[in-house]
């Protein structure tokens, strides 16, 4: 049996308990999760425009 066979699976993230917090709690959570989403959606629009970059370099020329 190969080492390659084994791949462990990544654990899922558990979602926060929202029970127990404040609504300014809640709303700096809001205001967290909202700065993520666009740190990862301008790594998602980086890496697009590497491999369109790549993509080109290796176009073939008629």
């Amino acid at each position: 049996m190969f080492d390659d066979d084994f791949v462990p699976q990544k654990a899922k993230p558990q979602p926060k308990k929202l029970d127990s917090l404040s609504v300014d709690e809640l709303e700096d959570y809001i205001t967290e999760l909202q700065e993520e989403i666009v740190r990862v959606e301008g790594e998602i629009k980086r890496k697009k425009a590497s491999a369109q970059a790549a993509a080109g370099f290796f176009k073939k020329s008629d």
